[in-house]
Order: C-alpha cells, then sequence, then structure tokens
C-alpha cells in the first residue's frame, strides 16, 4: 500500500509540475526524481546534523542541475525532480552518495511529463464522443 502511495504521489507531482519543461529542454538532458526519505530512527535534529557533516546543501542539488519541483512529504521526507544532461547524471549520483546518506535512505526515478500525453488523450475521447 506504502509503494502505491508513494506512485501517486509521484505520478501526481510530474503532472501538475512539469508541463511546461517540456518546451525547455536540450536533446541530451533528462528527468531525474529523488525520493530523500527520512531516516526513521534518527530525531530531527539528528538529521540536520548529518546532512550538515556530510556538506549535503553544498553538494545537492548539483550546480549542473535545474531543479523543477521539490516537495516536502510528511512522514516520508523530500521528492526532488530535476533536470540534468545526461553526460552529468554521475555528478547527480555523487552528490546524493557523498551527502545524503546517513540522513535519508534515497530512490531514483526516471522522470517524464505526461500531462502532453493526458490532455491529447483526454481531446481524442472528447472528438470520438467518449466524454
Amino acid at each position: 500500500m506504502k509503494q502505491l502511495t508513494l506512485f501517486v504521489i509521484l505520478f501526481c507531482i510530474a503532472a501538475q509540475s512539469l508541463s511546461q519543461e517540456a518546451k525547455n529542454t536540450s536533446a541530451d538532458s533528462l528527468m531525474i526524481t529523488v525520493f530523500l526519505k527520512h531516516q526513521q530512527d534518527k530525531s530531527l535534529a539528528e538529521i540536520q546534523k548529518k546532512q550538515e557533516e556530510n556538506k549535503l546543501w553544498d553538494l545537492f542539488p548539483p550546480k549542473q542541475s535545474r531543479v523543477v519541483t521539490w516537495y516536502v512529504l510528511m512522514g516520508i521526507g523530500q521528492v526532488v525532480t530535476v533536470r540534468i544532461a545526461a553526460k552529468d547524471l554521475r555528478t547527480l549520483n555523487l552528490s546524493i552518495e557523498k551527502g545524503a546518506w546517513g540522513a535519508f535512505s534515497t530512490e531514483f526515478y526516471p522522470t517524464y511529463d505526461y500531462v502532453p500525453v493526458w490532455k491529447e488523450m483526454i481531446e481524442k475521447k472528447r472528438t470520438r464522443g467518449g466524454l
């Protein structure tokens, strides 16, 4: 159930915020959604101390990336979607490995803008009389 909830949240975030993103992209860039899930065995003070020790906010997001969305999910952590050139994907990964581990459990998801696809699908249904 928790995985389904995370999927729904991820889908809503992508659908809500990324529609204009397709207009401003280069052919070699990609979007990655990063889940920064709080370590449940640590207090907020301990998490923030670990972030400071790791220099997380100096490393993440990398300067080569552009933040598309950044949400706090109460009880889970943070969800950040960044756009980054394919050649800089390793930099993104290292920024998390060096900065976030110990404070967060992390997950990465390739992300794309579904809103244009959804709108096209709805329009096709309307023209066929389905809606």
